[in-house]
């Protein structure tokens, strides 16, 4: 089984794929079209999306936030088996047990769990993890881990 964890920008989001046995096969940072690209050529991968969550009552958000709002529909249609969408608050409590958890608290519990990045000349398991990419495969890790998802039933026709 591979998994498909993105981290979804505006333009270029983050991707991790992940294989069962929890290591990681690829990853990286790119234009939205090469997301497209491998959710076409990719042999039938699970798909995990971070969604974007709810910001408090009366808080304005930015305009990129609903442009990254369109590119998550976007990305949950083109998938061809579907896609599982998972709140932020939902992945930092399953991995660091708050809710409330910084970015740097979860790459640490990712790398306590799968193992450290190491270094060039020595690579470790989440070696060419780097930035949006620890939050792919932040999802792509609750996908297998079976965290519950937001996503609606998909309607066909």
């Amino acid at each position: 089984m591979l998994i498909l964890g993105i981290d979804p920008g505006t333009t270029h989001s983050g991707f991790v794929l992940l294989h069962s046995d929890m290591s990681v096969v690829e990853a990286g940072h790119v234009a939205n079209a090469e997301i497209f690209r491998l959710l076409v050529e990719l042999d039938n991968p699970q798909v995990a999306i971070e969604m974007v969550g709810l910001y408090g009552t009366g808080m304005a958000v930015a305009k990129d936030v609903f442009w990254t709002c369109v590119a998550i529909g976007r990305f949950y249609e083109a998938s061809p088996n579907g896609a599982l969408l998972y709140l932020r608050q939902t992945i930092k409590a399953h991995l660091c047990g708050n809710p409330k958890a910084k970015d740097g608290n979860i790459r640490q519990a990712l790398a306590d769990r799968l193992g450290a990045p190491g270094t060039k000349k020595n690579p470790g398991p989440t070696y060419g993890v780097t930035g949006h990419c620890w939050q792919a495969l932040a999802v792509a890790v609750c996908h297998a881990d079976g965290v519950e998802s937001i996503s609606p039933p998909r309607k066909e026709g």
